[in-house]
């Protein structure tokens, strides 16, 4: 049920209301030109419709017809009406829609105009709007990495999946990433890593490098920092990510931030570490350490496992204040030039769990000592330590210049994002991300319809994605009560074979012992120059099921290094090797695997081995096989004895990769259905704006059937003339079915007629009466001639 006030609760209970609505369209109040509106919200499945409230979307729709005020409405609002007017009702213009009742109102649509239609010689323009799902008409893009079959773990789940594609439509659940674009210039913000850690490891922007065993962390929802969050099971979790460019340490600024709650911890430290790959096969890093019990907060510049120099700040709010704090640091490298050693300042950052931008007691911190200079070097991994629950992990390049004018709100990205959607749990774990297709809601719909989920926005405009468990308890009281005595005009309660499913089985793919391996090998044809701050992109082709591969590993001649990997020499014909000079960056953008050089020194380098040829080599990955189809069932006897089987088996899906959400989903299909629930359809009741798909409703019939009982709404329509009480029709589902059948004082005839094969044939009748004046005599009737006891030998 949606909030509201009391005088809007006594309106709705009141002998007599007034219908209240108002509709803004492109912001502008339109309400008293409304003729007639219709809102209509349903769930919308393959499933038979008693089943429908445990999977499907539901995309809201609004019809609205509009008058005009002086002059006709088509003159106003047509196609090709001015645009001072005309423009408010556009396709694509944003519409919110609110009823209620003597003056009160509560939120009932909110989303854009789909369409307009203006009826000549009238004064009604029909105008049709879509609620959120307008937003998701982008195409759905999924990052498939190899990770997950590399270690045989999951590497995301369906909700993060959903997430995602939530995410390149606009609408997040979290801090977005702060620098998203492949941008033109090369000064501009760029996020090389982000990780939502929305119920899976895998990144949107970026790779997982490493995956920790399912058995040491859980993806938690209570607590969150916003939504979902990383929960170590034991102290030292541990996971890294690839990034998508690899920037060069120099000349620059860039910071690394995640946001934790550490009311939830198992331990009392985190480490976030940024390694960055040198000459020879060695390794440098800036790292943060945050220790929680004692509030200190470190940052480490210097060689992986090796040495370096700590900066330290003590931080007392750290550890007297639990709760969510948003942590980072800030490295700034412009005191350094491309080729040379590079000095740094470091800065940590941190929003506590009160709002307080809290500012370190100390100055920024300036490596100069040798031990903590980076020689030339580009960004190799991002590794996370953690003992809390941790969420929204990312990494940007060329962030904030000036350490000095960087804001709270800059840092928070106040201003610039709204949290439009709020997940479930994480459940159906994927080992490789299927491909998707059509429209980023298109593939959330086949998630939902895969997974037994919903998906809907609501009447504020957010999105609510819900796991199988939805519907699976059943509610302790209702958001509402409607009775047959005031609230009920028409009542119709149906029950249907078809909504029994007491054999339910669900097809899975066992990716057990399917790993990844190498595909054929990409060789560049062309020695190419990158001259200095001219970024060059080049795009090689990739097969369809080839898998995301991440940015080309940098050669020097040193450690020559084979496979994934470019050169850059000082001159066409091979050169010396240079490193840290040349940021490369890489990303999937259907068949091709798109390549980005920007050269960030003084000189041109070229794509060149030792020996005058091309270095671009590219590695792509592909699985080693496909999974095998496998199905798990469930099933009930006792239904199966009164109803006969009735089987219900999903259909193949690529979203199903684990034997135990195969299982899962086979439950709560078969809870669902194993007996028949009845579905009361057509509900006509008193106009109640609060009330929204999913709200458990008291049904009290006492003019009819005798009914009390609870059900789920799975479907809303309400429609309202103007001058007439609005007109609103449920679908509701029972929350459970009316007991196991008794058949008291039956007994059940059975399928086929007992008397089928019993009766004897003309030929017996004539073998035993030797003529028919001897059987009539006999007296015998004709049935008792067919049925004599003993049947027919």
């Amino acid at each position: 049920m949606q909030d509201s006030d009391e005088l809007l609760g006594a309106a709705l209970a009141a002998p007599d209301r007034t219908p209240a609505h108002a509709t803004r369209l492109g912001g502008r109040e339109l309400g008293a030109q409304i003729q007639s509106w219709k809102v209509e919200r349903a769930y919308s499945t393959d499933l038979p419709e008693a089943l429908r409230a445990f999977s499907g979307s539901a995309s809201a729709q609004l019809e609205l017809l509009l008058g005009g005020t002086g002059v006709p409405a088509p003159l106003l609002y047509s196609a090709w009406a001015g645009r001072g007017t005309g423009d408010a009702v556009r396709p694509g213009q944003s519409v919110v829609h609110r009823a209620g009742a003597n003056g009160r109102t509560v939120p009932a649509f909110r989303g854009t105009v789909r369409s307009r239609a203006a009826a000549s010689g009238s004064d009604t323009v029909t105008v049709q709007a879509l609620d959120g799902a307008e937003r998701l008409r982008g195409p759905a893009q999924l990052p498939r990495p190899y990770h997950g079959l590399r270690y045989g773990r999951p590497v995301a789940s369906a909700t993060w999946c959903v997430d995602e594609l939530l995410r390149q439509g606009g609408i997040h659940s979290c801090p977005p990433p702060r620098g998203p674009a492949v941008a033109e210039d090369p000064a501009k913000p760029f996020t090389v890593l982000y990780a939502s850690l929305h119920g899976g490891f895998n990144a949107s922007y970026g790779q997982p490098e490493t995956l920790p065993a399912p058995a040491s962390y859980s993806w938690i929802r209570d607590g969150a920092p916003f939504d979902t969050a990383l929960m170590p099971k034991a102290a030292g979790l541990e996971a890294s990510w690839m990034p998508r460019s690899r920037f060069v340490v120099a000349g620059k600024v860039f910071q690394a931030e995640l946001h934790v709650n550490t009311a939830l911890s198992v331990g009392s430290e985190l480490e976030l570490k940024l390694v960055f790959d040198r000459s020879a096969g060695a390794f440098g890093n800036y790292a943060l350490n945050v220790y929680f019990a004692t509030g200190v907060v470190k940052i480490t510049s210097g060689t992986v496992d090796g040495g370096g120099t700590v900066a330290s700040w003590t931080i007392p709010k750290l550890a007297s204040l639990k709760g969510v704090w948003h942590l980072g640091f800030t490295v700034d490298t412009r005191a350094g030039t491309t080729g040379a050693s590079t000095p740094s300042t470091v800065y940590p950052r941190l929003t506590a769990p009160d709002g307080e931008y809290v500012v370190p007691p100390t100055a920024p911190y300036t490596f100069t000592e040798a031990s903590a200079l980076q020689p030339p070097s580009e960004l190799f991994q991002v590794n996370l330590k953690t003992d809390v629950a941790v969420e929204c992990l990312q990494v940007t390049d060329r962030s904030w210049p000036d350490l000095a004018s960087y804001t709270a709100d800059e840092w928070e990205q106040k201003g610039r994002w709204a949290r439009g959607a709020v997940l479930d749990d994480a459940t159906v774990p994927l080992f490789d991300l299927p491909k998707v297709s059509g429209s980023q809601w298109d593939a959330i719909t086949e998630i939902a319809r895969a997974t037994l989920s919903t998906a809907e926005f609501d009447e504020l405009g957010v999105f609510r994605w819900r796991g199988p468990g939805r519907f699976q308890s059943v509610p302790a009281r209702p958001d509402l009560t409607v009775t047959t005595r005031r609230d009920i005009a028409a009542l119709t309660v149906s029950e249907e074979i078809d909504a029994c499913r007491n054999y339910c089985e669900q097809p899975y793919q066992d990716w057990t012992g399917i790993s990844h391996t190498f595909s054929d090998t990409v060789t560049d044809t062309v020695v190419r120059e990158i001259r200095p701050g001219s970024p060059v992109e080049v795009a090689y082709a990739v097969a369809e099921d080839e898998l995301d591969i991440g940015p080309l590993q940098i050669e020097d001649d040193v450690a020559p290094i084979g496979g994934h990997r470019v050169r850059f020499g000082s001159a066409a014909t091979g050169g010396t090797s240079v490193k840290g000079r040349v940021t490369v960056g890489s990303r999937r953008d259907g068949p091709n695997y798109i390549v980005r050089f920007t050269n960030h020194g003084t000189a041109s380098v070229w794509t060149v081995t030792k020996d005058g040829k091309p270095s671009v080599q590219i590695v792509p990955q592909k699985r080693t096989g496909d999974p095998r189809q496998r199905s798990y069932a469930w099933y009930n006897t006792t239904s199966q004895l009164h109803y006969g089987k009735q089987v219900y088996q999903a259909p193949a899906t690529d979203w199903v990769q684990q034997r135990q959400a195969a299982s899962d989903l086979s439950f709560a299909m078969l809870d669902a259905g194993r007996y028949p629930v009845p579905v009361l359809g057509e509900v006509e009741v008193l106009h109640d704006p609060r009330i929204q798909l999913g709200d458990v409703v008291r049904v009290v019939d006492t003019s009819g059937a005798t009914l009390d009982t609870l059900a789920w709404v799975v479907g809303i329509r309400t429609t309202c003339a103007s001058g007439a009480a609005p007109q609103q029709t449920l679908t509701l589902r029972g929350t459970s079915y009316n007991g196991v059948p008794a058949d008291a004082g039956l007994t059940p005839d059975p399928p086929v007629d007992p008397g089928y094969g019993t009766q004897r044939t003309y030929s017996l009748i004539e073998a035993r009466n030797a003529t028919l004046d001897a059987l009539t005599t006999s007296g015998v009737s004709y049935r008792e001639l067919l049925n004599a006891p003993g049947g027919a030998a």
